[in-house]
């Protein structure tokens, strides 16, 4: 009985190691996309600021089928 607990225990423990290095991965990949989300935050809110927003706003463009 002991021995299949000791085997059980293994298993657990390796399993919440693996979670955890997957926490730490997701972890890092969040922050990575965080950074480029404020990066392009910044980039339009300079482009609007200059008065450049890229494009001509769809509310006053006519539907291509008139």
């Amino acid at each position: 009985m002991t021995n299949r607990l000791e085997e059980e225990l293994a298993h657990l423990t390796r399993a919440v190691e693996d979670l955890h290095e997957m926490v730490l991965a997701h972890g890092k990949r969040l922050d990575t996309v965080e950074r480029r989300v404020d990066l392009l935050m910044k980039r339009a809110a300079e482009a609007e600021a200059e008065g450049n927003t890229g494009g001509v706003v769809l509310g006053d463009e006519r539907p291509p089928h008139y």
